[in-house]
């Protein structure tokens, strides 16, 4: 059980940083993304930070399970925010995103769960 939730923790992990690193380029088409959902861009560096820091307690919580299923639970709160602001700005097209974000990271907490 222990390598399917490191594996699917690091993806995670990776996903994280990837979404980081996009708020922190701060490329026109992301930028008017966020901007159409909601999001001021002078607010993309503090989103930036906390999943990374999200994703740096995912991989730690490999070696303690509560860490893990905390961090799990944070990043499944945050990615609802997603959802929803997507959906509140009828923003279709870029629902999948987060979505896929927010199943893995529910992928994650089950497996932590489920090895209790």
């Amino acid at each position: 059980m222990f390598i399917t939730i490191a594996v699917v923790s690091i993806a995670l992990a990776i996903l994280l940083v990837l979404s980081a690193l996009i708020k922190l380029t701060r490329r026109e088409p992301f930028v008017q993304g966020y901007l159409r959902v909601g999001v001021p861009e002078d607010k993309l560096t503090y989103l930036a930070y906390l999943l990374l820091a999200a994703a740096a307690v995912v991989i730690a919580g490999l070696w303690w399970a509560p860490l893990g299923i905390a961090a799990a639970i944070g990043v499944i709160c945050y990615f609802l925010v997603a959802v929803m602001a997507h959906l509140r700005a009828h923003d279709a097209k870029n629902l999948p995103t987060p979505l896929v974000y927010l199943l893995v990271t529910a992928l994650v907490l089950t497996l932590h769960l489920a090895s209790r």
